[in-house]
């Protein structure tokens, strides 16, 4: 069986297990009231038992189909590959929001086959959207080929800016100020995965978030390199520790570029 054999046979798994985990997380948004709510690390880190269950769902699927591929999920951990496949999972990205009511949260599963980003799916199940990336064969939304904003810069198009516990607050506040500055504006979208989605379809022009974990980005990265944009080279570093993630519209790469190292000098991360 040829790479693009067992690559096929694999998209069409993960379709329908994203479509799946959809729907069991869409069930449990209608009923938040009632969800138990752990804190992981404190402030705005939690986990509910919707995270477990989908996360757990989506692993027995893939299981059950390939058993000897790997698997990164945000709940569980990491499993390592003999096959040289390894899917990257975040079971709800934007649980926050998701526990306030908020719509602002999707499924991201990401395939990597021999440390590579060879597919992506996103789903919103409250918009009814399914973000799809193949690498070499484009991006997708709902079906449509879709690409990014070739049109807008950083005056006239949306930045949007993830933030999380793990950096310091003055970096993101800088980074804001100095975009404020400059003529931009900046969105706050609650899921990293969803706001990354959007530069791929051209809603944002850009996302930028200092530091992000792989189960968050993977997906979305390769939607955006597929949809014709640029991303800083996310995969070269540790995905179990993650790091910075940048996805832009190709014409934005060098003035973003500029405001975040004039932001990390100023500071001094």
């Amino acid at each position: 069986m040829t790479k693009l054999d067992l690559l096929s046979d694999r998209l069409d798994v993960a379709r329908a297990v994203v479509e799946e985990a959809g729907a069991l997380a869409l069930g449990y948004f209608g009923e938040i009231a009632s969800l138990v709510v752990e804190a992981k690390t404190g402030g705005q880190d939690v986990v509910s038992i919707a995270d477990r269950e989908v996360e757990q769902l989506v692993r027995r699927r893939i299981a059950a189909a390939f058993p000897d591929d790997g698997f990164l999920g945000e709940e569980y951990g990491f499993t390592p590959s003999g096959s040289g496949f390894i899917w990257v999972l975040d079971p709800i990205d934007g649980t926050s929001c998701f526990l306030h009511g908020i719509r602002n949260w999707c499924v991201s599963l990401a395939l990597m086959q021999d440390g590579v980003t060879v597919a992506g799916f996103i789903l919103d199940p409250n918009a009814r959207e399914l973000f799809r990336a193949v690498a070499g064969q484009g991006a997708a939304l709902n079906g449509a080929p879709i690409r990014v904003d070739a049109r807008n810069d950083l005056r006239s198009g949306l930045v949007s800016v993830g933030a999380n516990g793990r950096v310091p607050p003055r970096v993101v506040a800088t980074f804001i100020e100095k975009l404020l500055a400059a003529g931009g504006m900046f969105v706050r979208h609650g899921s990293g995965a969803l706001g990354l989605a959007h530069v791929a379809c051209g809603r944002h022009a850009a996302y930028y978030e200092p530091h992000i974990n792989a189960w968050d980005c993977l997906a979305a990265l390769c939607l955006i390199r597929e949809a014709g944009g640029w991303t800083n080279d996310f995969e070269a570093g540790d995905l179990l520790a993650g790091g910075p993630v940048i996805g832009c519209a190709p014409q934005l790469r060098d003035e973003l570029l500029a405001l975040i190292e004039a932001t990390l000098r100023e500071t001094s991360v």
